[in-house]
C-alpha cells in the first residue's frame, strides 16, 4: 500500500518506489511513502488562500469550539488509532500518551483560547499605555493572525501528540497548518488526518498533510509563514539555516532532543520514599516509548555514595520489565520505531562505552517475548556509569535515543548543579528530594539551562505527571542543545502564530479598533438604562452616570455592624486622626456596595447576575460628609455558547466602573462582569 498525503483538497499518492516503512514488531512491510508529484508552491497557496481566509473570518472562540469538536471526533475513533499505533512498537500505555494525550491537548487549547482570549478574530493584549500628558494620545497592543501557513515538521516518536500539540494553537490563532510527519511512523499520522478531513469541522485548506519529503516547500515561504521543527539537533540546524528561511526572516521554532537530567537528593537513603520515587521515575522514562522521548532522562545524577545502591535498585526494577510484542500480556516495553533506529542506538551506546562502563543491559542477546529479536526493532534497557563525569564529556554530548541512561556521581550540591549544566541546554530536569531548601538551590541553579524543572517528593508524587510529560499550560522547549525554541505554555503558544502590533491613537479610535472601551473615549448615552438592554443591543462605550450620595456616620456604623469589620480607621476617632487617613473613613467595600446601589436597575431584566469583579483599586479615602457618584461604561462584550442544560443564552459584559468624590477625583476603580441575556438563538 501507499501512504498518502492530503494537499490542495485531495488525497495524493506518490510514486510506487517510495521509501518502505515496516512494522516495528514483526518487520513486515506496511507501505511506501513518497511525496513525488506534489506542487509545493500550490500547497502553500491553497493553505493561505483557502484555509487562511476562512479561518481568519472566524472568531477565536469559534476556532476553539471547532478544536473541541474535532477532539471529540478523534476520541470517538481512538480504537482504530490504537490498533495502528501498535505497529510503531508502542505498548498500550505508550499509545495512550501519544493518542489520548494529544487529543487532550486539543481539548486544553480549546479551553485556554475561550478563557483567555477575546471572542473576536483578533485579540487585545495588556493594558492601555498612556503616551501623552492629557490622555488624548494612547497606545495598546493587538494580536492578529499571520496571513501565511505554519509548517510543522515532526519527529517519529509521537506521530499523534507531536502533530496535535502544534496544530491546536495554530488553528486557534487562525493560521492553517501543513503537517510533515517523520516517515517511519507517518502511517499513524495519516490515519488521524484522514479522520480530521472526513469530519469537515475545519474549513478546507486549514489542514494539509505531506508524507514524504517536503521538496521545495521551504523555498516558497515568506515572513507571514512559520516553521516548527521537532527532531535531531543536526537536522534542525540544517533547516534553520535554509537560505530562504534566513532571507525572509521566516520564524523558525526548534525543539531538539536533549540530554535531560534527574538529580537524586543528597540525603535520600535507599528504601526511603524519595529514593524509590527516583528509581520508579528513571525506569519509567527509560521504558515508556522504549526511551524514544525527547524528555527522557539521559543523565541520572546521584550522590557518589549512592551509585551502587541506585545500580542495584535499577537492576532489580528493570529485570521485571518484559520486552517484546505489546500484544502479549505482561510486556511492558515494545520496540524502537525501526531497525535503522535500533542500529543508531547501538552505535551511540558503543560511543558512550568507550569512556563509560556498561553496568546493566547493553548486550545484543537478550530475551524478547512473543517476537523475533532480529526482525523486530527491539533494544534492551541499558545503564552506563561514568566515574569522572566532570571531565568525561561523552555522556553530556552523545545521546542514545532509546532505553539508555548514564549514571554519574556527585560529591556535593554545587557539583550536581554543575553536572546538570554540562548538557548545555535541556528540555527538562528534575530533582527528587524531600528537602525544599535543596530543591530551591537546584531549581535556581539549573533553570537558566532548562525549559522545565520538576521537583518530585512524596507530597506531590500521587498526582504528579512525572518528569517526561509536557503539559499544555506550561512551556515545552529549552535553550542551547534543546533548540532554543518554545512550544505549549498556555495562550503563549497561540500568540506565537499571531503578529503583535502596537496601535497608537486617540481613546475613541482605540475603542473602535480594539472593540474594547478605552478610558477617555467619547461615551455612548441613551435614555434607556443599560441594564434594561439585551446583550446584542448594548454598545461598547455605552455609559451611565448615576445620581450622587453623601456618606454619613450612620452608613459607616451600619456597614461595620453588618460586616463585622470594626477596623480602627472606621470607628476610633483618635486613632484615625493619627493614621495616614487623618480622619475616620468609610469601608472601601461599603463604597463599592453603595456604588452598586446607584447604578443597578432593580427590576428583573436582561442582566441576570453579577459574574465577577476584577482589578479593584481604592484610590482615595471617603470620609464622613464626602459625596460620591459612579460612572459605569460598557467595556467589552464576550458572547458565550449556550449549553444544552442552560436556561438562558447569555453573554458576559465587562463594565468599567469609576467612583468619584465631590471634587471629581476617583476614589475607586474596577471592572465588573455581568451575565446578560441574549435575545434568542
Amino acid at each position: 500500500m501507499q501512504i498518502e498525503s492530503y494537499v490542495c483538497g485531495a488525497w495524493h499518492r506518490g510514486s510506487n518506489d517510495g521509501r518502505l516503512v515496516s512494522n516495528a514488531i514483526t518487520g513486515e512491510p506496511i507501505g511506501t511513502v513518497s511525496s513525488d508529484g506534489i506542487d509545493f508552491a500550490e500547497v502553500r497557496r491553497h493553505g493561505r488562500e483557502a484555509g487562511g481566509t476562512a479561518l481568519r473570518a472566524l472568531s477565536i472562540h469559534d476556532r476553539a469550539n471547532r478544536l473541541k469538536a474535532l477532539a471529540k471526533h478523534l476520541l470517538g475513533h481512538k480504537a482504530s488509532f490504537y490498533e495502528i499505533s501498535a505497529k510503531t512498537g508502542a505498548t498500550k500505555g505508550d499509545s495512550w500518551v501519544d493518542i489520548e494525550g494529544g487529543i487532550g491537548t486539543m481539548f486544553s487549547y480549546s479551553g485556554i483560547a475561550r478563557r483567555e482570549l477575546s471572542n473576536e478574530p483578533f485579540s487585545v493584549e495588556g493594558d492601555v499605555e498612556r503616551l501623552s500628558a492629557k490622555g488624548s494620545f494612547l497606545g495598546r497592543h493587538i494580536l492578529v493572525p499571520k496571513e501565511g501557513v505554519s509548517v510543522h515538521i515532526n519527529a517519529f516518536n509521537f506521530p499523534c501528540w507531536g502533530m496535535l500539540e502544534k496544530i491546536a494553537p495554530s488553528l486557534a490563532a487562525g493560521v492553517p497548518v501543513i503537517v510533515k510527519p517523520a516517515t517511519p511512523s507517518c502511517y499513524l499520522t495519516e490515519a488521524m488526518v484522514r479522520e480530521m478531513i472526513a469530519s469537515e469541522i475545519f474549513p478546507e485548506g486549514s489542514i494539509q498533510l505531506i508524507c514524504g519529503g517536503v521538496g521545495d516547500l521551504l523555498d516558497h515561504l515568506d515572513e507571514q509563514d512559520s516553521v516548527t521543527f521537532t527532531g535531531s539537533a543536526s537536522t534542525g540546524r540544517k533547516l534553520r539555516t535554509h537560505p530562504n528561511i534566513i532571507e525572509n526572516s521566516v520564524p523558525f521554532n526548534m525543539e531538539a532532543d536533549s540530554l535531560n537530567y534527574s538529580i537524586l537528593g543528597e540525603n535520600a537513603e535507599p528504601g526511603s520514599p524519595v529514593f524509590d520515587l527516583f528509581i520508579k521515575g528513571l525506569v519509567q522514562e527509560m521504558t515508556v516509548k522504549a526511551g524514544q522521548k525527547c524528555t527522557a532522562i539521559r543523565r541520572a545524577i546521584v550522590p557518589q555514595n549512592r551509585i551502587d545502591a541506585v545500580t542495584e535498585a535499577l537492576g532489580a526494577a528493570l529485570d521485571k520489565v518484559k520486552v517484546g510484542d505489546p500484544a502479549v500480556e505482561g510486556v511492558r516495553m515494545g520496540a524502537l520505531v525501526g531497525t535503522d533506529q535500533r542500529e543508531d542506538v547501538w552505535q551511540a551506546v558503543g560511543q558512550l562505552a568507550e569512556s563509560c562502563e556498561i553496568v546493566l543491559g547493553g548486550q545484543r542477546d537478550f530475551e524478547v517475548v512473543g517476537a523475533d529479536i532480529e526482525k523486530g526493532a527491539f533494544f534492551p534497557a541499558t545503564v552506563l556509569r561514568s566515574d569522572n563525569p566532570l571531565e568525561n564529556q561523552a555522556p553530556h554530548a552523545i545521546e542514545a535515543f532509546g532505553p539508555v541512561t548514564t549514571l554519574m556521581g556527585y560529591n556535593d550540591r554545587d557539583e550536581a548543579i554543575a553536572l546538570a549544566k554540562l548538557g548545555r541546554g535541556s528540555l527538562v530536569g528534575s530533582v527528587v528530594t524531600s528537602d525544599d531548601e535543596e530543591a530551591s538551590a537546584v531549581v535556581l541553579g539549573t533553570a537558566a539551562y532548562h525549559g522545565r524543572v520538576l521537583v518530585l517528593n512524596e507530597d506531590c508524587a500521587a498526582e504528579s505527571t512525572g518528569h517526561g510529560s509536557p503539559l499544555a499550560p506550561l512551556v515545552h522547549g529549552g535553550p542551547g542543545r534543546a533548540g532554543g525554541g518554545e512550544e505549549l505554555g498556555g495562550a503563549r503558544a497561540i500568540k506565537h502564530y499571531m503578529q503583535r502590533t502596537a496601535v497608537q491613537g486617540s481613546p475613541t479610535t482605540l475603542t473602535a479598533v480594539t472593540r474594547q472601551y478605552t478610558p477617555g473615549a467619547k461615551p455612548v448615552t441613551d435614555v434607556v438604562h443599560p441594564f434594561r438592554k439585551y446583550f446584542e443591543d448594548l454598545q461598547i462605550g455605552e455609559q451611565l452616570v448615576t445620581h450622587r450620595r453623601t456618606v454619613t456616620e450612620a452608613d459607616i456604623v451600619n456597614f461595620g455592624c453588618l460586616s463585622g469589620d470594626h477596623f480602627y480607621a472606621h470607628f476610633d476617632e483618635i486613632a484615625a486622626k493619627d493614621s495616614l487617613f487623618e480622619k475616620r473613613v468609610a469601608h472601601g467595600y461599603f463604597v463599592i456596595s453603595a456604588a452598586a446601589g446607584m447604578f443597578v436597575d432593580p427590576a428583573p431584566g436582561p442582566v441576570l447576575a453579577n459574574y465577577g469583579l476584577d482589578n479593584l483599586r481604592f484610590i482615595e479615602p471617603v470620609g464622613i460628609g464626602d459625596t460620591i457618584r459612579t460612572t459605569i461604561t460598557a467595556k467589552e462584550k464576550i458572547a458565550k455558547d449556550k449549553k444544552p442544560d442552560d436556561k438562558y443564552h447569555t453573554g458576559v459584559v465587562k463594565w468599567a466602573v469609576e467612583i468619584t468624590n465631590q471634587n471629581d477625583e476617583p476614589v475607586a476603580l474596577y471592572d465588573i462582569l455581568t451575565l446578560v441575556e441574549m435575545r434568542g438563538e
